[in-house]
């Protein structure tokens, strides 16, 4: 019997009459319908369908007919391309003769009552598989391996430019009082799932007062501008946490293989929640029992529905409630080598250092481009010990008018620091809050400069950076006008990545960090398309 992960596609390579008439209307608008068709028999080559056959085990099953992934390799990016849903995907191959052409089904529904080559449940079984399996990644060196192919791209030392941008999160932000009811109908539904109960059986066992009401504000039903009445409200839902967990503990163990599942759910719902009040309650120091946090506690979660979204910044100026998309470029030939997604509050120098490994697949790193959040990351580091350069707007932050850091004198050699007026502080041996290293002066009270430089009372300080014989490299780079002109050559991934956003628009398709770094990566590799067939003949 034949087996699923045996399955090769061999679409036909000549044009047929049909689609040589839809090919010469596809020379502005609809591009990549025309590309794919000409040459996906070159893109999905042996090798590449041999590793997506990969992804399937011997689960033949008698009666379906295998679909070949290939296929829904294709299928996957024009869903980017056009920007439709798994439904909509299959409507489109049976109606549309460009989605046709490039399936190699033209005519399916020529009766009236033809069938799509895949289904809606096939095509997210595929996507599964895929990201379980890192084809993204390999969807993208392939498109890269194609380009190399045409002669045109080839290279012995990359110019990389990294970049990341803002993507906002799929799921519905809440605040405390939402998050924790949220999290606690959640454990609910999971504990009758387990026991073979109804939802509003739990509710009444574990003598729930608040949520399964409408709403849980409905439930609390309180005067919001009242801050006494919040502090008791919070309480009081606090108190049906406590409730469902003496229930919960009371209730039979059920480890039957087949409750295994929903056990697990169960008891990642349970520490679910208990995150959430942990992150989001402290003791009231009146004694009043809890208040709400004062601060955000590092790694807030803010949704139940993606719990890996969060908070963060791109900016002083530029909030972010998601993710951050980063982009890995290569310069030269345009050519899109990674990307990743990472929650919006992790720093942008994780970015880059997921993507070294994925970029320097290709070859050496020959010359990096970098926005300055990327200065602090390992990856930077390593090159530029190596003597490889390195090209950034160094930080620099305006001072309101009052001196700024580079009109120091920072000796990264000699280990010291010299102010405007001539005072000499070496760097201090240890780092202090969130890690900083900070050059404090101390002659500041009697010093004739002291109007331009600070109106802190305690002294001008200045904050070293982790890499600052690097930023000290590069604040002298920009000087020149050399050095500003290497800086426009950056401009190109700004572009690349506006391209990237055109397939992964700013709100996020998917719940979670790898999905949605899927859904970058898709449409990178649809950029690198787009970018070969842009090429002259």
């Amino acid at each position: 019997m034949a087996m699923r992960s045996a399955i090769r596609w061999s679409p036909r390579v000549e044009l047929t009459g049909v689609e040589q008439r839809i090919c010469r209307r596809l020379t502005r608008t609809g591009r990549m319908f025309r590309f794919l068709r000409l040459h996906r028999h070159e893109l999905l080559n042996e090798g590449f369908q041999a590793k997506l056959a990969s992804m399937y085990a011997d689960d033949y099953e008698p009666g379906r007919p295998p679909v070949p992934p290939a296929l829904l390799v294709l299928v996957t990016i024009l869903q980017a391309y056009t920007d439709v849903s798994d439904a909509d995907a299959v409507h489109h191959a049976l109606f549309d003769k460009r989605w046709q052409m490039v399936l190699d089904c033209m005519g399916c529904d020529a009766d009236g009552d033809g069938k799509a080559p895949f289904s809606q449940g096939l095509l997210a079984e595929f996507r599964f598989r895929l990201i379980g399996a890192d084809m993204d990644r390999e969807l993208v060196r392939r498109t890269v391996e194609l380009a190399k192919e045409t002669k045109d791209f080839g290279f012995k030392a990359l110019k990389v430019a990294l970049d990341s941008a803002p993507l906002w999160g799929a799921g519905r932000v809440e605040d405390t009082f939402n998050l924790i009811g949220h999290g606690l109908l959640v454990c609910v539904a999971c504990a009758a799932d387990v026991g073979d109960l109804a939802a509003d059986d739990v509710l009444a066992a574990a003598e729930l007062q608040i949520v399964g009401k409408s709403s849980v504000k409905a439930g609390l039903d309180i005067d919001w501008d009242n801050k006494d009445a919040k502090g008791q409200a919070l309480n009081r839902l606090l108190d049906d946490v406590t409730r469902f967990e003496q229930w919960l503990s009371r209730q039979p163990e059920r480890n039957e293989p087949e409750k295994q599942l929903e056990r697990k759910a169960l008891d990642a719902a349970v520490a679910q929640l208990k995150r959430l009040v942990s992150q989001d309650t402290e003791p009231d120091p009146g004694g009043s029992g809890a208040r709400i946090r004062k601060g955000t506690a590092p790694g807030r979660q803010i949704s139940i529905g993606d719990a890996e979204m969060r908070h963060g910044r791109k900016s002083k100026s530029t909030k972010i409630t998601g993710y951050k998309a980063h982009v890995g470029y290569e310069l030269e030939h345009q050519l899109v080598l990674d990307a990743v997604v990472t929650p919006a509050e992790r720093p942008e120098c994780e970015g880059g250092d997921q993507m070294r490994p994925n970029i320097e697949y290709y070859a050496p790193v020959g010359e990096l481009n970098i926005d300055r959040g990327y200065l602090s990351a390992g990856w930077v580091t390593d090159l530029d010990a190596a003597g490889v350069p390195v090209y950034s707007k160094p930080w620099n932050p305006d001072n309101g008018g009052l001196y700024q850091k580079s009109d120091f004198t920072i000796d990264v050699v000699e280990r010291q620091v010299t102010c405007p007026a001539g005072e000499t502080v070496p760097f201090p041996g240890q780092r202090g809050v969130e890690g900083r290293r900070q050059v404090t002066f101390r002659g500041c009270s009697t010093c004739k400069l002291r109007a331009l430089c600070t109106d802190s009372a305690r002294g001008r300080s200045v904050d070293l950076h982790e890499n600052e014989a690097l930023l000290q490299t590069l604040l002298a780079r920009k000087r020149t006008p050399e050095g500003r002109k290497k800086l426009r050559e950056r401009v190109g991934i700004e572009h690349n990545l506006a391209h990237v956003r055109v397939y992964q628009p700013r709100r996020a398709r998917y719940v979670g960090t790898r999905k949605n770094t899927f859904a970058v990566r898709r449409a990178g590799a649809i950029v690198n398309l787009q970018t070969i067939d842009a090429r002259p003949v």
